[in-house]
């Protein structure tokens, strides 16, 4: 019996939310464009499909269509937002533009019990979030209304013998009530899927996935020391044991003692094999006057693959190269078929030169962060580890906004440590997703004592997150904040000035580049 999930994307910024709501339920779910086809429908076999939301209007002509197959396949369907749009569309009822938008907080109201508002009463009314400015005039034929909003009397719809149901709003984010509720009856109720995505089936089929690309050829895994790589290489150890190596290079571009930390923690506490490349030099000579943050990723990238494939050289019949690339580095990389915009390459994804000698393993790649930190933690993998927040695979080099140099990493190493220190002094920091440092390419005016001093500006980032798709800024008590910015003046030599980044994502990103 299949049991996956198929969520088709439209461009919704919510698209990899619904993914994950899935996945929390225990039902693997993957992502596919709107461009899917039927092979490819056959060879996932899903249980159900979900539409995502999206930008665009049903009623443009530019607007995004489905397969008739992937519509008439007898699969159940839930359409959610542009989704329930286009399957009025599609099946003959009417869309139009409404006189009044809805984006936000909108009240639902349920007119018929159905499979999807099992255990919810009729007339029940309840909080959801909309974020549409066309509505549904006219239902298809065959379809009937399952609620209402205040904006619109068909805001759910269904036909229970096409198996589709269809929701105006969002039960995906968090502000909608009974969201998780009504995407649990779609996944149990309709879908007749079983609860199969565990940590521990999930280890399981890693491992033998791992065992099946690999074989009995030898993999060297490129360790950052963050939670990503750190899962990986614990992954690999258990799967190929003795043909795992860890090569961790110094790039120059780490975290304040990061050296001595990864050494610490892979070698002593989980008794790893690992090699410590000393390549900052050839880093910092590559990165010279380079500005432009896609260039430096590609630099990064490339050069810390070439030293790869040398030092496989050396310990000879290397065939694999592991990375720890998760699935927001792949979204966020989104090929061309994607509705999604590309926000940027991520050196693991889009900075390997075509004539890389190594096959790649990327075993959590289909992962999200919060998944990774539970198999970590079912590994035995120590919570210290666990907890720390992302780093990016290019460094401190995607924190310094403009051209690179070395005084400008030691500030921003300096900078970045006393953060982190001062938010796990105050315990805020395992409250935080993400907390950051950012080098800005301006000076500022500035008195230490009585000397008139013009120095760097700096930025301060922390962000609460569940999937890393969206995230909203944490709230860092002004005292604290205040604290943490006369340490960084007094201490960092090259600093007169300290700003904190208020940004959500969206519009921002969580990294400034």
């Amino acid at each position: 019996m299949p049991n996956l999930i198929l969520i088709i994307d439209f461009g919704s910024q919510y698209t990899q939310l619904i993914a994950r709501r899935v996945r929390e339920s225990g039902v693997y779910s993957v992502v596919r464009s709107n461009k899917i086809n039927k092979k490819e429908l056959l060879e996932l076999n899903p249980a159900g499909i979900i539409l995502s939301g999206g930008p665009d209007s049903i009623i443009s002509d530019k607007k995004y269509q489905l397969s008739k197959n992937i519509l008439d396949s007898n699969i159940p369907i839930l359409g959610i937002c542009y989704g329930m749009q286009l399957i009025t569309d599609f099946f003959k009822g009417k869309v139009q533009t409404s006189r009044k938008k809805e984006f936000g907080h909108s009240v639902f109201k349920i007119s018929k019990t159905s499979k999807l508002f099992y255990r919810l009463k009729k007339d029940q009314e309840f909080n959801v979030w909309m974020s549409h400015s066309d509505k549904v005039i006219r239902l298809p034929i065959g379809f009937k209304s399952l609620g209402c909003s205040s904006n619109t009397k068909f805001a759910a719809m269904y036909n229970s013998e096409k198996k589709i149901y269809c929701l105006q709003f969002h039960p995906e984010v968090t502000h909608t009530v009974n969201g998780k509720k009504i995407i649990e009856n779609f996944l149990f109720r309709i879908c007749n899927c079983k609860k199969t995505w565990t940590t521990k089936n999930i280890i399981n089929d890693i491992i033998t996935n791992i065992k099946k690309q690999v074989s009995d050829k030898r993999v060297i895994l490129a360790l950052s020391g963050g939670v990503d790589s750190t899962v990986v290489a614990a992954l690999l150890n258990k799967a190929i044991d003795r043909k795992l190596t860890c090569i961790f290079i110094n790039t120059g571009l780490m975290r304040k003692n990061e050296v001595k930390e990864v050494k610490e923690n892979i070698s002593k506490k989980l008794g790893i094999k690992l090699i410590t490349i000393e390549a900052s030099t050839i880093f910092f000579n590559k990165l010279k006057n380079i500005k432009d943050p896609e260039s430096k990723r590609k630099i990064i990238g490339k050069t810390f693959i070439r030293i790869f494939e040398k030092e496989a050289k050396k310990l000879k019949n290397i065939d694999f190269l592991a990375q720890g690339t998760i699935y927001p580095d792949v979204i966020e990389s989104s090929s061309k078929d994607s509705k999604s915009d590309v926000i940027k390459s991520h050196h693991n994804v889009g900075g390997l030169p075509k004539d890389m000698k190594l096959k790649l393993v990327e075993p959590i790649r289909l992962l999200f962060k919060d998944e990774v930190r539970k198999i970590g933690k079912s590994l035995g993998i120590p919570a210290s580890l666990i907890e720390r927040h992302p780093f990016p695979g290019p460094g401190l080099a995607v924190r310094i906004i403009g051209d690179i140099t070395e005084v400008k990493v030691r500030i921003l190493q300096d900078v970045d440590s006393i953060f982190i220190e001062e938010l796990k002094t105050h315990n805020l920091y395992n409250k935080i997703s993400q907390a950051l440092a950012v080098f800005l390419p301006i000076k500022s005016v500035g008195v230490m004592g009585d000397q008139r001093q013009y120095n760097y500006v700096v930025a301060l980032r922390a962000v609460k997150t569940i999937d890393f798709m969206t995230a909203t800024v944490s709230e860092i008590p002004y005292n604290i904040l205040n604290k943490i910015s006369t340490r960084i003046v007094n201490e960092v030599d090259g600093v007169a000035r300290v700003v904190y980044d208020i940004t959500s994502k969206p519009p921002g990103t969580i990294e400034w580049e």
